[in-house]
């Protein structure tokens, strides 16, 4: 980590980057505002709106101006050293955060400026196809038994999120009613009894629902695999012995 991203983190918090899915052409959306606002937190966003790297060859080749102090020389050499770490970060952030085909089209580009108006070109103006691809997701989403039903919640709920970020109103007992048809066969009494409560529910409390009713159900399922291992020893301890 450099110096100057660990005094600013001293003072700071940044956003958190590690859960940032790679941007793969379908989430630009999402993607370009969380590495936007990290950069302005950072406060090098200027990069993606300035030819940062024609100004800085621009200077070097220039002496400097012999009218200026040694201290305004030393400032603007200053200056130009922090543009160029500035446009170096936000490049590397950028191609750490694309999937791998992007990464090897952009990684000959030196200037962040010129890589982030290319994606921005690429997928930011088709706003009519996102909105079809992910309420397409929205209607496609079924929750399955093979896995984790609260992983697959935090999946549908990434969906909503998509959804409302692309400008789409979705009420909250809507958001929540949607997921109930969702439900695996095995889910169907528990489905049924949610749907006979008189209370209108948002999606957070009937999630907040189901993670219980998955708890109770992993546990009922340890139990009964202790007990039936239980049985099965029990058994075979007092199983008689036959002689030879």
């Amino acid at each position: 980590m450099s110096i100057v991203m660990a005094n600013f983190m001293m003072n700071k918090t940044l956003p958190d980057l590690s859960k940032l899915e790679p941007l793969n052409g379908k989430n630009y959306k999402r993607w370009s505002q969380k590495l936007l606002i990290f950069f302005e937190q950072f406060e090098i966003d200027y990069v993606l709106y300035e030819d940062v790297i024609e100004a800085i060859e621009e200077n070097k080749a220039v002496a400097p101006d012999p009218s200026l102090s040694a201290e305004d020389v030393k400032k603007a050499a200053e200056a130009l050293t922090k543009k160029e770490k500035d446009y170096k970060l936000a490049r590397a952030h950028i191609l750490h955060h694309v999937n791998g085909f992007l990464f090897d089209l952009l990684i000959t580009n030196r200037s962040s400026k010129s890589i982030w108006d290319t994606l921005q070109k690429k997928y930011g103006a088709d706003d009519a196809g996102k909105k079809k691809y992910v309420v397409g997701k929205w209607i496609n989403f079924k929750i399955t038994d093979d896995k984790s039903i609260m992983d697959q919640v935090h999946d549908y709920e990434n969906i909503v999120f998509d959804i409302l970020g692309e400008g789409m109103n979705m009420c909250e007992t809507l958001q929540a009613n949607v997921i109930l048809e969702k439900f695996p066969p095995s889910w169907n009494d528990y489905r049924s009894y949610l749907k006979h409560k008189k209370k209108d529910m948002n999606l957070q409390e009937l999630i907040g629902h189901m993670r219980t009713e998955e708890a109770n159900r992993l546990k009922d399922k340890f139990e009964s695999l202790s007990l039936n291992s239980s049985k099965a020893n029990l058994v075979e301890s007092t199983a008689p012995v036959i002689p030879v």
